[in-house]
């Protein structure tokens, strides 16, 4: 299946390129593959300091992309826009990483696109179900509204 993506940059315009969908990885890092089966990954993204700044987040596979979703206005949205490298861990639903645990280095792009959106969406929701449906209703409720999203798609660097 082939399918039209268009892949945003924040500093030239968009262009639209042809990827091929499927969800299994096909990279040649089995430690980058690996983290698509993971329930929440620490995701680690760099101040302009140079300060780490990590955030436990779902994901999703795509390929041999790995993908999550934030708000457009939070912070790990403006940390990629200046350096979109990020390191990536397995970890807890709080963000607690095992002793040990080496990161994993990904190269992440901010894909603004309704279609980027709307098919890395599904990809989250078919994934966590019913959790996703509890926490996007209860985002909702508190945020008076749902709250406009980017698709991060993170490739192995």
């Amino acid at each position: 299946m082939t399918d039209k993506v268009r892949y945003a940059s924040e500093r030239g315009p968009t262009s639209t390129v042809t990827t091929y969908v499927h969800n299994e990885d096909t990279s040649s890092d089995p430690a980058f593959a690996a983290l698509g089966n993971e329930q929440y990954l620490s995701l680690t993204t760099f101040r302009k300091s140079g300060e780490r700044v990590s955030t436990p987040m779902w994901v999703g596979r795509d390929g041999d992309a790995l993908i999550m979703f934030t708000p457009e206005a939070s912070g790990k949205v403006k940390r990629l826009r200046n350096n979109p490298c990020v390191e990536l861990r397995p970890c807890s639903r709080l963000g607690r990483v095992k002793d040990g645990v080496e990161p994993v280095v990904g190269m992440a792009e901010i894909l603004l696109d309704e279609e980027s959106r709307a098919r890395g969406t599904e990809i989250i929701r078919r994934k966590y179900g019913l959790g996703y449906m509890v926490v996007m209703g209860i985002e909702r409720l508190i945020k008076s509204g749902q709250q406009k999203r980017v698709i991060l798609r993170i490739t192995h660097a």
